[in-house]
């Protein structure tokens, strides 16, 4: 008799739709059904099965494991995703009567190559139903079933159509565990907003790291509390390229990020670069210079006329205070402390202020993370490399990785998303030359370096630099469509690498931008639906 209550209850909570929410939808509209092989990044399997399609409607319920938190926020977070465009209730329910029509989101795959973010997806006509091993893995495969349903799902407000999802299973799981975006907050500032806004859309295509560059030579965009003039003063008025960027993120501001990104199973990387890229610091406390004298601001974009003084005990302090209020901040694995274009560091002084520094972001429990230049140094064995060269040798790096140094794959020419797409583009630089998607695309992470073991690759990120970035407009215009193709070369398997297929992908994820009002760049390698 519980059971029949329960039932009853559930039912009457679904039923009770509004009459103009429940109405069906226009004759005219088309009956759309999306491939399952439409997706981006590609699933590792996808086997469609005629005749199994489903179809939303206003009594559709979206069921999630019982007892887990975690994936009661996923069933969340779809139901609002979906509500608007389709105009149905669609409640986030623990169970669900057999006679509705279920979205069920489930944990206990019992499925190993799943691992935490892998899911298995089935569609047939009484209901779609996610299992993964973990709530990340119920995450991803969300992600995939928005794209699964027409473009239009994404409208913020009530469309008349069908929804129907193919049937047939997929099952999908990542090739590499690192998939990051990097946005640089130190050339310009962009505010929490705008960086939400970023983690909702990489989101979409299953990046589960977003790297922070919080400061460098034009500001400083983080709070430190044992230094305060860093925010003041490296993010004050006039900071960031052409004075044009200014402003910083406080603590609170910075655990608030942390805890929005987490809920879209996206972890946050710092950076503070060093021993290089400190004018910033510098202009705010002028002791971490060696003559003690605070050298002018800098708005320009020049790179590597900046040091630390590597010689000074307080460089040190200031070091350690910084990394260690950052680690306390972080609950993500990884702090990023730079080490770039140290031109003005001599050889010496680079591998000591490293010796140093590498042990000290263990010591605060984090894995310390910088850029390739770090594998010059013999500490950098726990750490991790970006690598981001242009070119295909690199001695060094292989050497480090021997000694056990993991690597993410950055190349500036094929993974920065601040490069011009071609000589004409409003926007963006072009030292590492001009990165059309295809450009961005086609490339292998795990033989791009020779003589680098696939072994050694963490994974893939794709960074976006401010110097000619002004608001989130921008952010969008320079990322996409090039992230997702970077994106698929992190998620999807190395046997699955397409241009062709990827390309008409990509054309029909087009209309999905419009229709969130995403500014992307209309690729003319590609078709565009």
């Amino acid at each position: 008799m519980a059971r029949l209550a329960v039932t009853r209850t559930l039912l009457v909570a679904a039923l009770a739709v509004p009459a103009a929410t429940v109405a069906a939808p226009a004759a005219a509209a088309p009956a759309t059904i999306v491939p399952l092989t439409s997706v981006i990044p590609a699933p590792v399997e996808a086997h469609p099965i005629a005749g199994r399609d489903f179809r939303l409607g206003p009594l559709t319920v979206i069921r999630t494991q019982p007892g887990s938190a975690a994936a009661r926020t996923v069933g969340d977070q779809l139901a609002r995703a979906l509500r608007p465009a389709t105009g149905y209730p669609l409640p986030v329910l623990p169970v669900a009567p057999r006679v509705l029509p279920t979205i069920s989101l489930l944990l206990g795959a019992a499925d190993a190559r799943l691992g935490d973010e892998g899911y298995r997806l089935g569609v047939d006509r009484t209901g779609i139903t996610i299992r993964a091993n973990q709530p990340a893995g119920l995450f991803a495969g969300t992600q995939t079933l928005r794209q699964l349903l027409p473009h239009e799902i994404d409208s913020p407000t009530t469309v008349r159509r069908p929804w129907t999802v193919a049937g047939g299973v997929i099952v999908d799981h990542p090739r590499f565990a690192y998939r990051g975006a990097m946005l640089d907050l130190a050339r310009h500032f962009h505010t929490p907003d705008e960086i939400k806004a970023y983690v909702d859309e990489i989101s979409r295509f299953k990046i589960n790291h977003l790297h922070l560059h919080l400061a460098d030579d034009q500001g400083w965009r983080i709070q430190i509390d044992s230094w305060p003039r860093l925010a003041t003063v490296g993010g004050g008025p006039g900071t960031g390229v052409d004075g044009a960027g200014p402003g910083y993120l406080t603590k609170a501001a910075y655990r608030d990020l942390i805890r929005y990104a987490a809920t879209r199973h996206v972890t946050i990387v710092p950076e503070i670069d060093m021993p290089g890229h400190v004018n910033a610091a510098q202009v705010a406390y002028p002791e971490l210079t060696c003559d003690g004298v605070a050298p002018p601001p800098r708005t320009d974009t020049e790179v590597g006329y900046s040091s630390l003084c590597i010689g000074s005990e307080t460089t040190y302090r200031f070091v350690e205070d910084v990394i260690r209020e950052l680690a306390a901040l972080t609950p993500g694995p990884y702090l990023h402390i730079g080490g770039d274009e140290a031109h003005a560091t001599t050889d010496a002084d680079y591998l000591t202020f490293q010796r140093r520094v590498l042990p000290l972001v263990a010591k605060y429990g984090k894995t310390a993370y910088g850029w390739n230049e770090i594998a010059k140094s013999p500490a950098s064995a726990n750490a991790v490399a970006q690598y981001w060269d242009t070119a295909t040798t690199n001695p060094t790096v292989v050497a480090a990785a021997a000694r056990g140094t993991k690597v993410v794959m950055s190349p500036a020419n094929r993974a920065y998303l601040d490069m011009k797409y071609n000589p004409g583009t409003p926007l963006g630089l072009s030292w590492a030359g001009y990165i059309e998607v295809r450009t961005a695309y086609d490339w292998d992470p795990a033989t791009h370096v020779k003589n680098l073991p696939a072994s050694a690759i963490l994974g893939v990120e794709a960074p976006l630099w401010s110097e000619t970035l002004r608001d989130l407009a921008d952010i969008e215009f320079m990322a996409f469509p090039r992230l997702p193709a970077i994106a698929e070369l992190g998620w999807s398997p190395a046997s699955s690498h397409n241009w062709a297929s990827f390309a008409a992908r990509l054309g029909g994820y087009g209309p999905r931008w419009d229709v969130h009002d995403i500014n992307f760049y209309r690729s003319p390698q590609i078709s565009w639906d």
